[in-house]
């Protein structure tokens, strides 16, 4: 058998076992980039962006500051492979980092923080783009072949795990909020003594008239009562 093609194999089933794992969506980020370093050890910082509907980038999970750092600046700069690979091609690899010309702004600064190489690679869930692999190496001015191909491949069943944890955390979410949103109704129709369609209404004139979303209308709402519960109490 083809070592550089176990070794490929070892590593992707080691990581997928480790990030397949039942865990909060945060708990999942942090065990995706620390999975990805151990399994692309060219690569020794590792992060992972998320951009939002309205265009603003954010990173997630880092194994370290320094793709904390040079991910905040490429945001800054709108510059660097990890916004080239969530904003134009999928996947970007940059060798020799410090002779690239395409960022003028960016690639001198991360020369000068150490980086030799650099990697993005974006990822995908059921069609759905649900963020960036940001792989930064300090070490090595070129990347094996393998080690680019086990990156896509990761980023395939990352992508995957991601966009099912986000769905799960956004549910989650979304029931608490309901929930909350009943207290809050709950709490307005015994203060008011009003019945809950009235309650709900009097809850969305408040926050169209503070400007506040009601979700967090409501948890204030319930907060303040509980508060009131135990000062009484």
């Amino acid at each position: 058998m083809d070592t550089s093609r176990f070794t490929v194999a070892v590593a992707l089933a080691h990581a997928a076992e480790t990030i397949s794992q039942p865990r909060t969506l945060q708990e999942t980020l942090d065990a995706i980039v620390h999975a990805a370093r151990t399994s692309l050890p060219e690569f020794g910082h590792v992060s992972i962006s998320e951009r939002h509907r309205d265009g603003r980038i954010e990173t997630t999970a880092g194994t370290d500051q320094l793709p904390w750092d040079l991910d905040a600046l490429q945001y800054e700069l709108r510059q660097g492979p990890c916004v080239e690979a969530l904003e134009h091609e999928p996947v970007v690899l940059v060798e020799h980092l410090r002779h690239e010309q395409r960022w003028p702004d960016y690639v001198p600064q991360a020369a000068a923080a150490g980086v030799r190489c650099q990697m993005g690679v974006r990822l995908f869930s059921e069609g759905r783009h649900v963020g960036g692999l940001n792989l930064y190496s300090t070490d090595h001015d070129e990347v094996d072949p393998d080690t680019a191909a086990t990156a896509r491949l990761l980023a395939t069943h990352v992508g995957v795990v991601l966009g099912h944890v986000q769905q799960e955390h956004h549910l989650n979410q979304a029931l608490h909020h309901r929930k909350v949103i009943g207290q809050a109704i709950g709490i307005v129709m015994e203060r008011y003594r009003i019945d809950p369609d009235r309650a709900f209404q009097f809850l969305v004139r408040a926050s169209s008239t503070g400007h506040v979303k009601l979700r967090d209308l409501a948890e204030e709402l319930v907060a303040s009562s509980t508060e009131s519960y135990r000062v009484e109490a």
